[in-house]
C-alpha cells in the first residue's frame, strides 16, 4: 500500500479501509482499489488487497459472491459491519482529543 498515510502505519490499516468501501456495496477486487484511493488517497497494492480480504474473510467480516466473469465481488457482512462502526468510532475519539489538544497546544 502506497500513499500519503504510509509513515503512519495502523492509522491507514488496509482492513479498515476496505470494510469502509464494502459499506456501500459489493465490490470486486481493482474497485475496492479505486474507491478507497478516492476517499483516502491511499494508493492500495492488489497483494495488500487481496490479503487483507483473505484475513477479513476468515474472521467472518466479508464474504465472496458469485464471479462476475473474471470478477470477484466481495460484500461486508453484519459482522463486519459491526466491527467497522466500532473501528471508526475509536478513530472518531482520537480525532476529537487529537484536534482538542493541538488547538491547546498552537492556540488556534
Amino acid at each position: 500500500m502506497h500513499g500519503k498515510f504510509d509513515d503512519l502505519g495502523r492509522f491507514a490499516d488496509p482492513s479498515v479501509l476496505i470494510l469502509t468501501s464494502l459499506s456501500e456495496g459489493p465490490r470486486h477486487g481493482y474497485a475496492i482499489m479505486t474507491d478507497v484511493a478516492a476517499f483516502s488517497g491511499v494508493q492500495m497494492e492488489p497483494g495488500t488487497l487481496y490479503g487483507a480480504l483473505s484475513r477479513l474473510e476468515r474472521r467472518g467480516w466479508v464474504r465472496p459472491l458469485a464471479t462476475d466473469e473474471r470478477r470477484r465481488p466481495y460484500e461486508i457482512t453484519a459482522a463486519g459491519q459491526e466491527v467497522l462502526a466500532g473501528q471508526l468510532a475509536a478513530m472518531q475519539q482520537i480525532v476529537r482529543v487529537g484536534l482538542g489538544r493541538t488547538a491547546t497546544a498552537f492556540g488556534t
